[in-house]
């Protein structure tokens, strides 16, 4: 769809300077990609459900489901202590920390977006159905396309504009439902509140992604040495401080942390049911950020939106079978368009890979 010219030189150089740090493997072969797969399989199948059962159970607190998105990354810690060590037995000059002050800079801005996003979407969820609001969080992937193409100039195959038009598609007919599966007790402006709010989470989620996939670029283009995973547990870590900081704040001043005691005993889970799903939600949607990074890492932005969106119809399923929601003939539509789409895209790519030779992978890394 692109047609190169002078002007994007720059920032073709840029953003190809990324793919030279990892190996050129097809990507269903590539092991770490499977890994980041596997944590958003994980991740993106159980926290819309876990997030949902809070409201589902008497939980009303929006800042606080936003801050669950976020405040399981300390559990990061502990890995980036390990390989820290592991460096420095190879060399004792090995910095405590790979992020460059300008790369750190960008996390914390691509923190704050997340946070915002988070709130948006703790909306969504307090609102409607798991099974409507996972298919309208689909739609981040056209979103994710057009500022890929704008910010990291991602080249398009006619299959992955193919996926494109069918996701969005199949996520625009849910707009066709008009409250149709409003759930009991969620007022006609409620629901059409959560509906925007969720779309409007779409929308920033799909230029975070390539916001994140343009600073390890650029720290390619500008360090010379390839982006690893350590790296990548680094940036996820600084996200999630600051979003989960916007949250904190946002708590304090809603008065939050006085009535979670209160909220926590009238729960229908009980009181050690509340903190268990709390810490619960926490863990898997950081399973599932990181997991995301190393599929922008080692994939690509649309790459991320694409498995996101592929994983709906696994959120659908587990919806019916937990939360007995409705799945309307227009919602079977709207999943299997998303997986027509998703096999479209996974086609062009094993294609893509097919005709290509192997690049050598580039073996200045910092780490392992």
């Amino acid at each position: 769809m692109e047609v190169e010219t002078p002007a994007h030189t720059q920032q073709q150089q840029v953003t190809s300077a990324a793919g030279a740090g990892v190996a050129s493997k097809p990507l269903h072969r590539n092991p770490r990609l499977v890994l980041s797969f596997l944590l958003m399989v994980l991740g993106w199948a159980s926290g819309p459900l876990l997030l949902r059962d809070y409201f589902l159970q008497g939980g009303n607190r929006k800042w606080l489901s936003s801050l669950l998105q976020t405040a399981g990354c300390p559990i990061l810690v502990a890995p980036l202590l390990a390989s820290y060590f592991s460096r420095r037995r190879c060399s004792a000059t090995t910095p405590v920390f790979l992020m460059s002050p300008l790369l750190l800079a960008g996390s914390v801005v691509v923190g704050l977006m997340t946070g915002l996003d988070n709130l948006l979407y703790a909306f969504g969820v307090a609102y409607l159905p798991v099974s409507t609001s996972s298919i309208l969080m689909s739609t981040q992937l056209a979103f994710t396309a057009g500022f890929a193409l704008l910010l990291v100039r991602q080249r398009f195959t006619a299959f992955s504009v193919n996926a494109v038009l069918l996701l969005s598609v199949g996520a625009a007919m849910l707009g066709m439902n008009g409250g149709g599966d409003r759930p009991a007790g969620v007022t006609r402006v409620q629901y059409y509140s959560g509906f925007g709010m969720t779309l409007g989470a779409a929308a920033l989620y799909g230029l975070i992604l390539p916001v994140i996939e343009l600073s390890q670029a650029r720290h390619v283009a500008r360090a010379g040495c390839a982006v690893t995973y350590t790296l990548v547990m680094e940036m996820q870590l600084v996200i999630g401080l600051a979003a989960s900081a916007f949250s904190v704040v946002g708590m304090i001043v809603n008065n939050d942390f006085h009535v979670i005691p209160r909220e926590a005993q009238e729960f229908g889970l009980g009181k050690a049911g509340y903190y268990l799903l709390l810490v619960g939600s926490a863990t898997v949607y950081q399973l599932f950020s990181l997991g995301i990074i190393g599929a922008i890492l080692y994939g690509s932005a649309l790459l991320g939106g694409v498995i996101m969106t592929v994983l709906i119809p696994v959120t659908e399923v587990l919806a019916v079978l937990f939360f007995h929601e409705p799945f309307s003939g227009i919602k079977g539509i709207a999943v299997a368009l998303s997986v027509w789409g998703f096999v479209s895209y996974f086609y062009g790519e094993i294609g893509t890979h097919a005709q290509q030779p192997d690049k050598p992978s580039n073996t200045n890394q910092l780490d392992v």
